[in-house]
């Protein structure tokens, strides 16, 4: 019987951490689809994993994610291409220097950081489901790229997600970061017991383009930090992918391959199931 390659999914797979991350799961073997918002720069990453991973099979998808129709169709076209995913890298995401609204009337920062990345989570479920038949448990995982910006708020709220009532775009920020740390924890209540896994990454500082639609006073304080390559921003994302460390644990978060404390909101089991709620409630309302 021939082995199956395993298949990951990595969201904003065409530049920085997302990049990295594809490159180095192309490199170990695993069939990898990737996507991203612009067609050029997916082709010379789809170009570029290819001929560092010795040809592993490489797929890129255009998507945006700050949409939630991208986010279903997104989620058809990688089942178009395959009958499981093993792996789901919920990596795209940013940040906006003032407030912008999608077609869809959503708030552009919180869509793409948190919505778009919930409905594509559940849309695949069937597939990350499928997988986890066959492999051991906690072998099929969904990791988060999240940032210590989800440490920084000390409350959410639960009725204005979307921070419209009092926008600022730092704020949008940490709370769609504060978001994937939720989701992760979420996640791991919800599929407790069916072998897949959810855990929430903290990569670092970057020296990436991820900043360059920031705040200008954003952009100001990123120049002064100690930032990491690409590469070792995915570092985390990349061993937590199949290191033992992963399965012993669910609903977690991490930085620099070890369990970080994160904000208290994430252990009050109350609030962790009404954001859940909420995030279903906001993309039932724009018809999804």
């Amino acid at each position: 019987m021939v082995e199956r390659a395993r298949v990951a999914v990595v969201t904003g797979a065409s530049s920085g951490i997302g990049k990295a991350i594809a490159k180095a799961m192309a490199q170990q073997g695993w069939r990898v689809i990737g996507t991203g918002r612009d067609p050029e720069r997916l082709a010379v990453a789809e170009a570029e994993i290819a001929a560092e991973a010795a040809g592993a099979p490489v797929t890129m998808l255009r998507a945006d994610l700050s949409l939630l129709g991208g986010a279903a169709q997104l989620a058809q076209d990688i089942a178009a291409l395959t009958d499981r995913v093993d792996l789901l890298f919920n990596n795209a995401g940013g940040m906006t220097d003032k407030l912008v609204m999608t077609d869809e009337g959503l708030e552009a920062n919180f869509a793409g950081n948190h919505l778009g990345p919930f409905l594509l989570t559940q849309r695949l479920l069937p597939l990350l489901r499928k997988a986890a038949q066959d492999q051991p448990a906690g072998a099929v995982r969904i990791l988060n790229t999240a940032s210590d910006a989800s440490e920084m708020i000390p409350s959410i709220n639960l009725d204005d997600m979307q921070n419209l009532e009092r926008f600022s775009p730092g704020m949008a920020y940490c709370t769609g970061k504060l978001a994937n740390v939720l989701f992760a924890r979420a996640l791991a209540d919800r599929l407790a017991g069916e072998g897949i896994v959810a855990h929430a990454v903290h990569p670092g500082a970057v020296d990436s383009n991820f900043f360059s639609h920031a705040p200008a006073d954003t952009q100001a304080r990123s120049r002064g930090l100690d930032k990491a390559s690409e590469a070792d921003g995915a570092d985390t994302l990349v061993w937590l992918a199949t290191a033992p460390e992963g399965a012993a644990s669910n609903g977690g978060y991490w930085y620099r391959r070890a369990p970080r404390t994160p904000n208290k909101l994430v252990e009050d089991a109350a609030i962790v199931d009404r954001f859940w709620q909420e995030s279903e409630k906001l993309i039932a309302a724009h018809g999804r």
